[in-house]
C-alpha cells in the first residue's frame, strides 16, 4: 500500500498495512478562498463572511481572528452584520478544477476541512461575547448558526461534486488544555447538529471523516464516533486516551499522544527512547494509531538533533512495521 491507501484504510476501521506517520506526504491540500482559512503567512485574509485573520511566524502561521476586531456586537443584531456571498454566478468547476490539477490522486488523497462553528461564532463575536451570547440568546445564536450552515454545506456540496473528496475533516477547537469551553449538553444543543449536517452529506457520499479538536475535548468522542468520525487529532495526552482507545477501538484512531510539553526539552537520549517506544507499545495495539511525536523544541536547542533522530529512527524501525512484527 502506498501512503494515501494505508491511511484511508486506518479511517475504515481497519488496521493498515503499516502505522502511518503525520509526517507522510500522503495529502493534497489545495487553498480554499470560501471557508475559514487555516493558515495566514502573507498578511490579513478577509474571509467570505467579514472575518480578518492573521498569522505570527510564532504561531506557525495559522490563521487567527485578527485581535480586538470584533465585527459583531450584540447577537440580535447578527441580520444586520452578518451576509453570505452570493454563489449564484461563481464558476465552481473551474474554480475547483484549477486547485486541483496538480495534485497526483493515485498518490495524495485530498481532504476538505470545515463545520468549525463555534470558532466562526467567535470570530464574529469573540469569546467573551460568544459565550455570553450562548447563555443570553440562545435562540438567536442557532438562527444564525443555521443561516451559516447553509453557505458551509453549499460549499461542501460543490467541493464533493467537482473534487470528490475522499476525506474530510470538522475542525473547531472548543476546548482548553484542562477543560472544554461548555458541556456536552451544550454541544449537542448548539453545535453537533450542523456538524451533524457535514457529516451526513460525507457519509452520502462515500467520504470517511476525521477530527481535528485540541484541548481536553475527550467528552465529546461518543458523539464524533456517533456521526461516523474515526479518527482525532492531534488527540492531546491532557485526555485520557488509554480509556478511549479501550472504549472505540479502531471505531476513533488516535493521531497523536505524544506528550509534547513533557519531552520537548529532553537531553536524556535513553529516557528519550524508552518514552517512544513506550508510546508506540500503547496506542500501536490492534491498530487505529497514527504515530505523532516530535522532537520538540526549537531546532538548535541542546538535544534536538538527538530527539529527532531518535524519532525518525524508533518509527521507521519500530513503529512503522509493528503490524508485521507483533
Amino acid at each position: 500500500m502506498n501512503a494515501k491507501e494505508n491511511y484511508l484504510t486506518l479511517l475504515r476501521g481497519e488496521i493498515p498495512e503499516y502505522v502511518p506517520s503525520m509526517f507522510e506526504p500522503r495529502t493534497g491540500r489545495f487553498t480554499e478562498d470560501w471557508l475559514t482559512p487555516v493558515y495566514a503567512p502573507n498578511g490579513p485574509i478577509v474571509t467570505a463572511l467579514g472575518v480578518t485573520y492573521v498569522g505570527s511566524p510564532e504561531l506557525m502561521n495559522g490563521a487567527m481572528p485578527k485581535p480586538g476586531c470584533i465585527i459583531l456586537e450584540d447577537i440580535t443584531k447578527w441580520r444586520d452584520v452578518i451576509h453570505t456571498p452570493d454563489l449564484s454566478g461563481v464558476d465552481w468547476e473551474k474554480y475547483y478544477t484549477d486547485r486541483i490539477k496538480d495534485i497526483d490522486r493515485s498518490e495524495k488523497y485530498i481532504p476538505v476541512s470545515g463545520g468549525d462553528y463555534f470558532l466562526t461564532l467567535i470570530s464574529f463575536m469573540g469569546f467573551e461575547n460568544a459565550m455570553l451570547a450562548l447563555y443570553e440568546e440562545p435562540e438567536e445564536v442557532k438562527a444564525l448558526l443555521e443561516y451559516v450552515s447553509e453557505f458551509y454545506l453549499e460549499v461542501l456540496k460543490q467541493q464533493i461534486r467537482w473534487i470528490k473528496p475522499e476525506v474530510m475533516s470538522i475542525m473547531d477547537d472548543d476546548a482548553a488544555l484542562r477543560a472544554p469551553f461548555f458541556s456536552v449538553e451544550m454541544y449537542r444543543e448548539f453545535f453537533k447538529p450542523y456538524q451533524k449536517k457535514h457529516c451526513d452529506l460525507a457519509a452520502e457520499n462515500g467520504i470517511l471523516m476525521e477530527r481535528h479538536d485540541c484541548g481536553r475535548s475527550e467528552q465529546f468522542v461518543g458523539d464524533w464516533v456517533e456521526m461516523g468520525i474515526r479518527c482525532w487529532n492531534p488527540a492531546q495526552t491532557t485526555n485520557d486516551l488509554k480509556a478511549v482507545k479501550k472504549r472505540f477501538g479502531r471505531k476513533m484512531a488516535i493521531n497523536g499522544g505524544w506528550d509534547s510539553l513533557k519531552w520537548a526539552n529532553c537531553e536524556d537520549e535513553e529516557a528519550f527512547r524508552a518514552a517512544l517506544m513506550e508510546y508506540v507499545d500503547t496506542f500501536a495495539p490492534d491498530g487505529g494509531f497514527v504515530f505523532a511525536a516530535m522532537a520538540g523544541g526549537k531546532p538548535d536547542a541542546p538535544g534536538a538533533k538527538m530527539r529527532q533522530d531518535a524519532v525518525n529512527d524508533v518509527y521507521q524501525n519500530y513503529a512503522k512495521n509493528y503490524y508485521k512484527s507483533h
